[in-house]
């Protein structure tokens, strides 16, 4: 995914906000995270988060992203 809405930016906000889980896939893999921190790294957007059973941290870049849901 390369160009992100702004409903899809306010959808991510409101995930890292409200502490709730996102999948994001990437690749062909579903990467189901708790996203804390959206942040420019080198000139690329990306999310921080970690993983909700492990505590291991991830970083999912915008541009490597295919797509991605809020988790209730």
């Amino acid at each position: 995914m390369t160009e992100w809405t702004h409903s899809q930016y306010d959808m991510l906000e409101r995930a890292i906000t409200g502490g709730n889980r996102i999948a994001a896939y990437r690749r062909g893999t579903e990467y189901v995270v708790v996203p804390t921190r959206l942040r420019v790294i080198k000139g690329r957007e990306a999310v921080e988060a970690t993983h909700p059973s492990t505590g291991d941290e991830i970083t999912l870049y915008l541009d490597e992203m295919d797509s991605f849901e809020v988790v209730r």
